[in-house]
Parts: C-alpha cells; structure tokens; sequence
C-alpha cells in the first residue's frame, strides 16, 4: 500500500464580482461564479471528474500496452431544480480511438469508477454515473 498523499492547500483570492483566482502550488486558475470570464466551480467540478476519470482510462490503456491514439470524453451532468443546485445525476461517454479490444476499455472504465477516480470518490454516493464508449478502429 502507498502512503498517504500529503494534505492539498490551496488559496483563493477575491477578484471582483462573482471572480475568485486560485492558485495550488504554482498553477493557477481563476473561477467565475456566472460563467462569463472562467468555469464557473461547478464546471471545474465537472471538469474534474471527466478528467479524473479519462486520466485514468488512457493511463490504463497505454499501461496495457493498448494502441489508444485518441480519447474524447464528453460529460453530461443533471441538476436539482433548488437551491444548492448540485449535482445528482452524470453521464460520462468516451470515444476511443485505435485497435483497442472493447473489453480491454471496459475494465479501464470499471477500474477508474470502482477503483481510482479520487474525485468520483469525493462525490455524493446518491449521485449516479452511467457511462457508455465507442471504439474506433484507427
């Protein structure tokens, strides 16, 4: 078993309006409450979770020695109608690229669900995630 990851501190800095730029380490981003000059948190969540998850998938496949050329993701994510407005629902589809055997990207998906996705983890375990992929041959 690895160690455990050092705790992540990051800071926020009030920019005007809804405006908040951030900075971890040294990389930054700046959020946007309305959506106009930056993902708003809730996009970045979802931005999150659809790389947390395609991370894992690609690193799975070229670790299996898979000929992955492409992956797209696309994200679809539902919301309560009130206030908090937060997310109950997330449908995730991968487009694959390259001569790589379906089931070989169907445990890649399982794994990363089941197993390594941090920020699917972090998440609400009402919320629910269906996910689907298409494999095309290079």
């Amino acid at each position: 078993m690895s160690p455990p990851k050092p705790p992540m501190t990051l800071t926020l800095a009030w920019d005007g309006d809804q405006r908040f730029h951030g900075r971890v380490g040294d990389l930054s981003m700046t959020l946007d409450g309305r959506a106009q000059a930056a993902p708003s948190p809730m996009h970045a969540l979802a931005f999150g979770l659809a790389g947390c998850m395609g991370i894992d998938v690609a690193s799975i496949l070229q670790k299996g020695r898979h000929p992955l050329q492409a992956l797209h993701v696309t994200l679809v994510g539902q919301r309560a109608e009130g206030p908090p407005a937060r997310f109950v629902a997330f449908e995730l589809r991968y487009v694959v690229t390259g001569d790589v055997p379906v089931d070989a990207v169907e445990r890649a998906i399982t794994l990363s669900k089941e197993k390594y996705c941090s920020v699917w983890h972090s998440l609400r375990h009402d919320i629910t995630l269906a996910v689907s992929y298409d494999v095309r041959p290079a």
